[in-house]
C-alpha cells in the first residue's frame, strides 16, 4: 500500500510541475505578444532630457544597419484628454504612419478605423480604456469621435491670464486594445500634428526600430549603440517592460522551488516504502547472505527497487501532465478571468520537459540510494 502512495505521491508532483510550468510558459508568451506587438524592438532615447534634435542621428544610415526593418521618428508627452465633463490624463504619442503597419493596429482594434489621417485631415487612436473613461463613443454612421487635447507649452513664462495648454479637438478614427497599460494610457496622432503641439521644430523624442524577422534584439542594439554614440541609450522591448518579465519569471522560480520542496516531501514517502520492505524481507536478505550474497548484491536490489518505483511515479506523472496540458490546449477547458472567453494559455519547452526529468530523476536516485546505504550498512554485517 505504501508503495502506491509513494508512486502516487511522486506521479502529482511531477504532474504539477509539468502543468505549472506548461502554464508559466503560456502566460510568459501571452505577455510577450501583448507588450512586444505595441513596442518596437528597439527604442533610442536622448541620456540627458526628454528631447533631442533629429538631426543628432542619422536616421537613413540606422535604417541601412543590416537587421533594421524601419526607423521611425517619435514625439511623446503627458496630455489632457477631455470629451464633455470628463477628464483623463494620456501619454501622447506622435509617430510616422508605418508605426501602424509594424504594429499590426488593424488586428488591434477594438472599435472604430486604423487611420492617423483622413484625407489631410489628422486624426488619432486612442486606448479603449482612455475612450470609455471619456465616456466616450465612435459612431458608425459618422465613424469618428472628437475630443479635446490639452498639451503643455514648453519653455514658456507663464503670465495671467494665459493659458499653459496648447488646446486642439482632434477627431478620433479607433480604439485600441493591446494591454491593460495601453488600453488606458496611450493616445496616438501624426507626428507632425505631435510637434505642432509641443511647438517642436526638429525636436523628436525617440526613435522606435523595428528588427527584421530572425533578428536577435540584443545583436541589433549592439549594432544601433554604436551607430547612435553614448549621448543615447537604447533599449530593447524586454528592457523596457524589464519590471513586468522579471515579476513573470521570478514567480516561475518561486513555483517551482514550492513544487521541488513538495516533490521531496513525497520522496519521504519512496523512504519509507524501502524501508518497511527491506524489513519485510530482512530474514529473507540473511538467508541470502548466509548463501554468500555480498553486500553490493543486496543494496543493489533494493535500490532498483527504489528507482523503479520512482520511475513509475514519473513515468505516470509525465504522462498525466502533459495529457491535462494537451486537452487544455486543445479544448480549452479553463478560461481566464475577464477575458470574454479567452482560454488560459498553455505553451509546451523541450527544455522544460527535459529539466523536469533531470531534477525529479536526480531527487528519485538520492532518495533511493542514501535511505538503502544506511539499511544496508546497518544490518548487514560487512563482508
Amino acid at each position: 500500500m505504501i508503495t502506491r502512495i509513494s508512486v502516487v505521491g511522486i506521479a502529482t508532483t511531477t504532474a504539477a510541475l509539468v502543468i505549472l510550468l506548461s502554464a508559466f510558459n503560456g502566460i510568459e508568451s501571452m505577455i510577450e505578444s501583448l507588450y512586444s506587438e505595441f513596442d518596437t524592438d528597439l527604442t533610442v532615447r536622448v541620456i540627458k532630457g526628454k528631447s533631442f534634435d533629429e538631426n543628432r542621428v542619422d536616421l537613413l544610415k540606422i535604417k541601412k544597419i543590416e537587421g533594421v526593418s524601419e526607423a521611425l521618428r517619435a514625439v511623446e508627452e503627458t496630455v489632457i484628454l477631455k470629451n464633455e465633463k470628463k477628464w483623463v490624463h494620456a501619454k501622447m504619442i506622435g509617430i510616422d504612419s508605418n508605426y501602424l503597419k509594424i504594429t499590426d493596429m488593424k488586428e488591434h482594434m477594438y472599435d472604430g478605423e486604423p487611420y492617423l489621417y483622413q484625407g489631410k485631415d489628422p486624426s488619432g487612436i486612442i486606448g479603449a480604456g482612455l475612450l470609455s473613461k471619456l465616456d466616450g463613443q465612435i459612431p458608425r454612421l459618422i465613424g469618428t469621435e472628437s475630443i479635446i487635447c490639452y498639451v503643455p507649452k514648453s519653455n514658456i513664462r507663464l503670465r495671467p491670464g494665459k493659458s499653459p495648454f496648447n488646446e486642439r479637438a482632434i477627431k478620433i478614427s479607433g480604439s485600441m486594445t493591446f494591454n491593460r497599460e495601453v488600453n488606458d494610457e496611450s493616445f496616438i496622432i501624426p507626428l507632425d500634428l505631435g510637434k505642432e503641439l509641443l511647438g517642436f521644430d526638429n525636436q523628436i523624442s525617440a526613435l522606435y526600430i523595428d528588427a527584421k524577422e530572425g533578428v536577435s534584439n540584443e545583436d541589433l542594439k549592439v549594432l544601433v549603440q554604436k551607430e547612435v554614440g553614448k549621448d543615447f541609450v537604447v533599449k530593447t522591448n524586454f528592457e523596457k517592460n524589464e519590471l513586468i518579465y522579471m515579476t513573470s519569471k521570478t514567480e516561475r522560480v518561486i513555483v517551482m522551488i514550492i513544487l521541488l520542496f513538495i516533490f521531496v516531501l513525497a520522496a519521504f514517502n519512496l523512504v519509507a516504502s524501502l524501508t518497511m520492505l527491506f524489513v519485510e524481507k530482512l530474514s529473507n536478505v540473511q538467508t541470502m547472505t548466509g548463501f554468500g550474497a555480498s553486500r553490493k548484491f543486496i543494496f543493489k536490489i533494493f535500490f532498483i527497487e527504489g528507482l523503479l518505483i520512482s520511475g513509475k511515479g514519473i513515468f505516470i506523472g509525465l504522462l498525466l501532465g502533459y495529457a491535462v496540458c494537451f486537452m487544455q490546449w486543445y479544448f480549452h477547458l479553463i478560461e481566464m478571468p475577464n477575458s470574454n472567453g479567452e482560454a488560459f494559455p498553455i505553451a509546451f519547452s523541450t527544455t522544460d520537459g527535459v529539466m523536469i526529468l533531470s531534477l525529479v530523476s536526480i531527487l528519485s536516485v538520492l532518495f533511493s540510494y542514501f535511505p538503502v546505504k544506511y539499511l544496508i550498512r546497518k544490518n548487514i554485517k560487512a563482508d
